[in-house]
């Protein structure tokens, strides 16, 4: 049964993903991936929020492995960071990563935070 909460988690994150990123491209242009770097940095936070306010396993699956799963990618920012090198220069690549890491974790801490103080107020 797990299985099936993963999939209609990633049925949402998947377009929501593909939505997100388009209209970021779509006003800002492809000269940095803004549309990744968004969903990244909810994906993050909201697995922290998950993880920080002890979801069950259902919500983990749903929420945590299929919805940030699918609105989340690696490859996805491996390739832009590629293109990003190739068309702007490895310091705008690497301030695309510098960003990305610092954004996620910083995200991913305090979606943490705010679930625990949620859980623990709620609990």
């Amino acid at each position: 049964m797990t299985g099936v909460w993963v999939v209609l988690g990633a049925t949402v994150g998947a377009p929501v993903r593909y939505l997100v990123e388009r209209q970021f491209r779509r006003r800002l242009g492809t000269a940095f991936p803004w549309g990744t770097l968004a969903v990244n940095v909810v994906a993050s936070a909201l697995l922290g929020l998950l993880i920080g306010g002890h979801a069950g396993a259902v919500v983990v699956a749903l929420l945590g492995t299929g919805l940030c799963g699918a609105l989340s990618t690696y490859s996805a920012f491996a390739w832009e960071t590629m293109m990003v090198a190739d068309r702007h220069g490895r310091v705008r690549a690497g301030a695309y990563i510098a960003l990305s890491l610092l954004a996620g974790g910083l995200a991913a801490a305090l979606g943490y935070a705010l679930g625990y103080a949620l859980g623990y107020a709620l609990g």
